[in-house]
């Protein structure tokens, strides 16, 4: 790729996966994310600067994972990767079962996709299944991905021909709130909680739960508070977040359809409606105050990326 200064703005939304009985399956776009401005610059190699979340403690040069995951497609496709300015503007938490990981995955798949876009000697769009393949690829597994990629609720699944996924629209009466705590949670040492074989009768559960969640979510949120239970995954991973688990049965106990946000320790309400998610609210509010409340959309478009005026791409620096 010949060099030619260019500028990017990138946006991705934190995530939410599993929602209850979607073990490693279903997973939400929520309105809240990250917001990436992107300059590529002669220089090889990359510098970050990192506002908001992370800043200070994550990596700042090449080995950045939003980086790392530009330079893989790059790598995938044959080309040389320019040297990158990136100004990475962070709100979604790290380490507590919102996506921060996917998201920064998805925010460098992003890049690339923009960048080779944009090439003016040999441009190259990359299409749905490329972007959800090299984010699986570095990601591990589809869940957070896809909706971070493409919005609303989806589906993730694995055939042999690699990771696909099926987005629905979501019924406007789905209000989600977010628990965030103050501590975190390694999602490697959530997984390795999870027995190797459940019983017959935990997998048949799950599977109704599962089917009966799509249909609460896309057309009867009235459903949601039975269409949320697990088997599978929360309980046995409820000793190493004791409050996590101990705020959900609160919730659930008042009417509330709480689950477990991907691995923890962040809790998701997908409530019905405005009036039960206030009253959800004011729950925790009372119960568990040191828990920081975020009231969101569900956000419909994924991923985006524009190409903006290299010379105005930093303007908001002092």
């Amino acid at each position: 790729m010949s060099f030619s200064s260019r500028a990017l703005r990138i946006h991705v939304p934190a995530t939410s996966a599993n929602l209850g009985p979607g073990f490693d399956t279903l997973g939400l776009a929520l309105a809240y994310g990250d917001e990436l401005t992107v300059v590529t610059r002669e220089e090889p190699g990359a510098h970050v600067t990192v506002q908001g979340v992370g800043a200070g403690e994550i990596e700042t040069d090449e080995t950045n994972l939003v980086v790392r995951s530009a330079a893989y497609v790059f790598e995938r496709l044959g080309r040389v990767l320019p040297g990158l300015e990136i100004e990475a503007n962070n709100r979604i938490p790290h380490g507590r079962g919102m996506g921060s990981s996917g998201s920064a995955i998805v925010a460098g798949v992003m890049i690339a996709a923009g960048l080779l876009a944009s090439d003016p000697d040999d441009p190259l769009e990359l299409t749905e299944d490329q972007l959800l393949a090299y984010a699986t690829d570095l990601e591990g597994h589809p869940d957070n991905v896809a909706p971070a990629l493409f919005g609303g609720l989806t589906i993730a699944w694995t055939n042999e021909d690699g990771p696909r996924f099926k987005r629905l629209l979501v019924h406007r009466g789905v209000a989600p709130l977010v628990l965030v705590p103050t501590f975190t949670m390694s999602t490697q040492h959530a997984r390795s909680l999870q027995p190797e074989h459940v019983p017959h009768e935990d997998a048949v559960f799950n599977l109704s739960r599962s089917a009966l969640l799509i249909a609460a979510l896309t057309q009867s949120p009235e459903l949601l508070l039975e269409a949320t239970e697990d088997r599978l995954h929360q309980s046995y991973r409820g000793e190493a977040m004791p409050a996590t688990r101990d705020l959900v049965r609160a919730l659930r106990a008042a009417g509330h359809p709480a689950v477990v946000s991907g691995a923890g320790p962040s809790i998701l309400v997908l409530s019905n409606g405005p009036a039960e998610r206030l009253a959800a609210s004011d729950l925790v509010g009372e119960i568990a105050p040191e828990w920081r409340v975020l009231t969101l959309a569900i956000d419909i478009k994924g991923a985006t990326v524009e190409e903006i005026p290299v010379d105005s791409a930093f303007s908001s620096r002092v």
